[in-house]
């Protein structure tokens, strides 16, 4: 390699080390990956890496720790989840992931990301909410919600709720910012730094990254086709006597499988006999082509808490959630929500009112479905011509949780992707587990394009 080649490709690396400090994908504090790995992921020799660095050290942008490595100037944030326990590669981090896929632009494919595209959004609802709220009074423009959320808002998910199963009072529900928010407020509520929280394994990589936040011990239970591993549920509860247990009803994320009545029945038993709290996430009910078993049903809202929103069928712009529990538990999680965010959005909940008993969403939910059964049905073969297979066929939903070729790395498959242009959900972002660099999650909403499956056959041919 000429001088002037070497030159460029340092020129190219601190440019690139500058805007991810800039766009805060490394903030204040943080440390660099090391020379090494930085090398590996940016394709380029490590004397490449090594000169860069020092050229960013002197020019105060990085600094160097002797034995340690280097780190971004400045003080270290107060929160930097990156730097909580075991450091995660970057290219393969949850919170890397959700970054990839919220700030990349509308030409990078995002067959990963755990969102349908925006035109399949209920687009034409939001609009109509939009006009009706344009002409509403005063109060509902400007002023603050309700401590607990808008009452009409409160009394529809009442009686959605019922239709699962799920008894609950107006009053036994919260309206939060989000599901997130939900399980954050729950996560202050009912966590101590050091308590020991549930999780499926595999499962929705926020999950970790929450309890991260709230410096919990995370054990995972193997999730089965018909639900967690209730003979490692069980020795879980012996060995660790965990808080709560954090799990998806109806579909879960990212496998796609139904929890079973029997399972649900046996895991309640189980939960019985400790001091266990079930946080039950809900969101994709209105994928379902038929309702699964919910375990606050079940229970009652008893020991199960049930959370929900509808950012992935109506609009995520729409930052309205809510959680149903037990009374005596909402009083105080009201209080939380008025100290951590005060009153909450009223607009937000207005216009999810409005939207949701609009005539047109039911049919826009039975579009969705058929939309998404279609989407599967051409993915999955075209998925299989590369050696990649689901672990389970879902009945209904947007994901295929997929094994890899043998010998294929799901993160360096991943690296490889974005240099195609392609943002992928590699499985060890989902789970712990040794294996899980073997699988990969895929919303089939987002692969229909072409171009991912052309890329995905050029990555795996390198």
């Amino acid at each position: 390699m000429t001088n002037r080649q070497q030159g460029t490709r340092i020129d190219q690396l601190m440019a690139t080390i500058r805007s991810r400090i800039a766009a805060r994908a490394y903030v204040p504090g943080a440390r660099l990956p090391s020379v090494r790995a930085q090398a590996k992921a940016m394709q380029v020799s490590v004397s490449t890496v090594v000169e860069a660095y020092e050229r960013l050290a002197a020019e105060g942008v990085i600094a160097s720790r002797p034995g340690s490595g280097f780190y971004v100037a400045g003080p270290t944030a107060p929160l930097a989840l990156a730097e909580m326990g075991p450091r995660l590669d970057r290219e393969v981090d949850p919170l890397w992931i959700s970054r990839q896929s919220l700030e990349t632009g509308a030409a990078m494919l995002k067959p990963g990301c755990g969102w349908l595209p925006a035109s399949w959004m209920y687009e034409a609802g939001i609009r109509r909410a939009l006009r009706t709220m344009a002409r509403a009074d005063a109060v509902s423009l400007a002023d603050y919600a309700t401590p607990l959320g808008l009452p009409p808002l409160r009394q529809w998910l009442a009686r959605r709720l019922s239709g699962h199963g799920v008894e609950a009072s107006p009053d036994q529900i919260l309206l939060t910012d989000s599901g997130t928010h939900a399980i954050d407020l729950i996560g202050r509520f009912l966590l101590e730094p050091g308590d020991t929280v549930l999780v499926d394994d595999p499962c929705y990589f926020n999950f970790h990254a929450l309890l991260k936040a709230h410096r919990a011990k995370v054990v995972s239970v193997p999730y089965t086709s018909t639900g967690p591993d209730l003979e490692v549920f069980a020795a879980a509860l012996q060995a660790h006597a965990p808080r709560l247990y954090i799990t998806n009803s109806g579909l879960h994320n990212p496998t796609g499988a139904i929890l079973s009545p029997v399972t649900a029945h046996r895991l309640l038993k189980l939960a019985e006999t400790s001091n266990l709290v079930i946080v039950e996430d809900d969101i994709f009910a209105d994928f379902e082509n038929a309702p699964a078993p919910r375990l606050a049903a079940f229970d009652g809202l008893s020991r199960v808490i049930q959370i929900g929103s509808f950012s992935k069928t109506l609009s995520a712009s729409l930052r309205c959630g809510y959680l149903a529990a037990r009374p005596d538990w909402i009083d105080a999680l009201a209080d939380l929500k008025l100290a951590t965010g005060f009153g909450g959005s009223r607009l937000a909940a207005d216009l999810l009112l409005i939207a949701l008993t609009d005539s047109g969403y039911r049919r826009h939910m039975e579009a969705v479905r058929i939309r998404l059964a279609e989407a599967r049905e051409k993915t999955l073969p075209r998925l299989a011509a590369l050696g990649i297979t689901p672990w389970l066929t879902p009945q209904a939903g947007m994901f295929l949780w997929c094994r890899l070729p043998e010998g294929v790395d799901a993160a360096a498959l991943a690296r490889a992707c974005l240099e195609e242009g392609m943002v992928l959900a590699p499985g060890n972002a989902f789970s712990l587990s040794p294996d899980a660099g073997r699988f990969m999650r895929f919303n089939v909403a987002q692969s229909l394009d072409p171009r991912v499956h052309a890329g995905l056959k050029r990555a795996l041919a390198r």
